[in-house]
């Protein structure tokens, strides 16, 4: 902590956050020492696209997950960040809005949010909540099957439930696709480069709950290092950056981060 706060003292920060932040919150993440076993991998960005029961198999296992992942609040960690005002650039792996609902104002959604869904033939966005009025209405036995809750609203649900499963589609026909970054797919350019310039304006980068296993994350340490700017960690377990960071703190950053808030004041 000693190290910690000496290196941020008085510096612009720019932060990226990834999953680990969030589990404090009761959102289960990915690689973490708490994630819950995995009898699937994710879905694929190409396999949604191209296979209508993958699609279904999403909406069957989004629909019984995403009212708890809606329901989810920020804890101290995300509360702390919307308080500092050493940060001048929050970027985020998550997409799960807990950042926007402590009260951060200005937040790049690497990965976009599943609070939103598109068409892929057309401009149209729909609200999520009123996406979930449709799958309900459509598929009423389905709220009674039982399931495991994982990262990003996803729920494990074995295939022979969903076969009947009615999976919805935009007014024009078109595919409708949750308003994020699936695995196999690109983080839209223009959102990088906006990512790139919150970093750029910054003196360090301080990297919570990540393990930065994605390129997308890692992305920011090698600019970092590029630049000439230090780069600090705070996670639970290994990370990539783990021999880039020049200040590693493994512990929980809701334990870590109001604590530090409350120094980084008295010292400056």
């Amino acid at each position: 902590m000693e190290a910690l706060v000496e290196l941020l003292s008085g510096k612009k920060v720019c932060v990226l956050t990834g999953a680990g932040i969030s589990t404090e919150s009761g959102i289960p993440d990915y690689r973490g020492p708490t994630a819950p076993p995995r009898k699937r991998p994710p879905i694929q960005h190409r396999e949604f696209l191209e296979d209508p029961r993958i699609r279904a198999r999403y909406w069957a296992r989004s629909m019984l997950g995403w009212p708890r992942f809606r329901d989810f609040q920020p804890n101290a960690a995300h509360h702390a960040l919307a308080a500092w005002d050493q940060v001048t650039g929050l970027i985020t792996q998550n997409v799960d809005r807990l950042h926007q609902k402590a009260g951060h104002g200005e937040v790049i959604e690497l990965h976009g949010a599943l609070a939103w869904v598109r068409c892929l033939s057309c401009p149209t966005r729909i609200d999520r909540d009123d996406l979930q009025h449709r799958l309900e209405a459509d598929n009423p036995l389905a709220r009674a099957w039982s399931y495991t809750l994982f990262a990003d609203g996803d729920a494990d649900l074995p295939d022979e439930v969903v076969r009947e499963f009615v999976v919805p589609s935009c007014a024009c026909g078109g595919v409708l696709k949750p308003d994020v970054v699936f695995f196999g797919d690109s983080v839209p350019r223009p959102r990088v480069d906006e990512a790139f310039a919150r970093l750029d304006a910054a003196e360090v980068l301080l990297v919570i709950g990540s393990s930065l296993t994605v390129f997308s994350g890692y992305r920011f340490v090698l600019r970092a290092n590029e630049r000439g700017q230090d780069v600090a960690v705070l996670n639970l377990g290994p990370t990539r950056a783990d021999a880039d960071a020049r200040v590693k703190l493994e512990a929980r950053a809701g334990e870590v981060l109001p604590g530090l808030l409350e120094r980084l004041r008295r010292s400056g």
